[in-house]
């Protein structure tokens, strides 16, 4: 029997609300026995064809995961695999195959993929561009580092999702501020002011796949900080060379087998009117699908559910039969416009965008009086979502702008 056959037992450990993954279309349900370990939160999207359901109120904590996994084999009978593929719940997965002999990541294997000083050193040793980072214990040593490298800098957990605790450090009297914990190591990094990119893709073990760089407006941390995040596919033929030269270079350096991956990267063009192509430097890699709104555009508009691929991998098996989209022309972008209102909220009143030129072509909103969770799915529980499509980056790029301006939402503590 292998992963992909009918018949056995799987878990599948799940978080979301919304089907950014269609389990029931990747598995066949009433062959296989699939159970599912989720939260409150995330049970609306398990298929109905699940064997059953337990559920936990945080999936990635492997004291809760691991008992479950344990109840559901007695139950159903012993798994021979695990899936999981928020990113905050891979770790968890990775230490139960470790346990069981399991197919798909080992611990071993997502660790560069998880702890950002060892990732950032894995890409420096094969001679990628890294901007300078260290591990650090204490003020005294983000002040070292800023007065080297010149300020401002930016912190952050060595794991972590989301840009969750990440901060930008003026100066010495701005790191006496941060909470130096042992049980949460920080990372340094140097400040980079460059544009950020996002690259979502699939690598097989031997090459790039399916692959697709995304300009953000905004950053993960503004959007922290209650801006708008946004992101439109690049049209500009040297940049996406550029990118994905490099991107097949990084996936190269850290992995020997096949993953789906979400790739940030800095990207310097030449001043205008200079000779020269764009260069790229590494910022931060996850083995997993991108968040937002990349799933759905990558299903609704290139025609491949990097989801499945994910699934796929996880069960050991080949990461898609459907092979690469075919090519229409169409670019993608989205927006996140925050929840405004510290969560739990209940929505009050909001602004639907679907139908406004320009604007978007689908949109994820709550109802008046309907509650936003203070769910770890941090991207997918907020005051909008939307989804664009259209022939040029600019295109979309001014629909972003125009809906983000216009988008209304408001809220009250629930």
């Amino acid at each position: 029997m292998t992963p992909l056959d009918p018949g056995g037992h799987i878990t599948v450990i799940h978080r979301w609300r919304d089907r950014y993954a269609d389990y029931a279309r990747y598995l066949d349900h009433g062959r296989t026995r699939v159970s599912y370990i989720t939260t409150e939160v995330g049970v609306a999207a398990v298929p109905p064809g699940a064997v059953e359901t337990v559920l936990v109120t945080a999936t990635d904590d492997l004291a809760q995961v691991r008992p479950a996994v344990e109840q559901l084999a007695r139950r159903h009978g012993p798994q021979h695999a695990v899936v999981a593929l928020k990113e905050d719940d891979l770790s968890v997965a990775a230490q139960l195959r470790a346990e069981h002999g399991w197919p798909g990541q080992l611990p071993e294997q997502l660790l560069p993929f998880r702890d950002k000083l060892v990732m950032a050193t894995a890409v420096l040793e094969h001679g990628l561009a890294v901007p300078e980072f260290a591990s650090v214990q204490s003020a005294e040593e983000v002040a070292g580092f800023g007065e080297k490298f010149g300020w401002p800098v930016i912190v952050k957990p060595r794991v972590g999702s989301s840009s969750e605790g990440v901060r930008k450090v003026a100066g010495p009297e701005q790191a006496q501020a941060i909470a130096f914990d042992d049980q949460v190591p920080l990372l340094v990094q140097e400040f980079v002011p460059h544009q950020i990119y996002h690259v979502d893709g699939v690598f097989d073990g031997r090459a790039l796949g399916p692959c697709r760089a995304s300009r953000y407006l905004h950053t993960c941390l503004d959007f922290r900080s209650g801006q708008y995040l946004g992101s439109v596919e690049e049209d500009d033929p040297e940049v996406n060379a550029a990118i994905a030269e490099f991107t097949e270079q990084v996936v190269r350096a850290l992995s020997a087998g096949p993953l789906v991956f979400h790739l940030e990267v800095f990207v310097e063009r030449p001043a205008p009117g200079r000779p020269g192509r764009p260069v790229c430097s590494f910022l931060e890699i996850g083995a997993r699908v991108g968040g937002a709104e990349i799933p759905f555009l990558w299903r609704d508009v290139h025609g491949y559910d990097l989801m499945e691929a994910a699934f796929r991998i996880a069960l050991g098996a080949p990461p898609a039969s459907s092979g690469a989209p075919a090519p229409t022309g169409e670019l993608a972008g989205w927006l996140l416009v925050g929840a405004p209102a510290a969560r739990p909220c209940r929505v009050l009143e909001v602004t639907p965008m679907v139908g406004r030129v320009p604007g978007p072509y689908a949109e994820s909103l709550l109802r008046p009086g309907e509650v936003i969770p203070a769910a770890d799915a941090y991207y997918e529980h907020v005051g909008g979502r939307f989804r664009f499509r259209g022939t040029s980056s600019a295109e979309l790029a001014e629909a972003i702008t125009a809906t983000a301006r216009d988008f209304r939402v408001t809220a009250a503590p629930s």
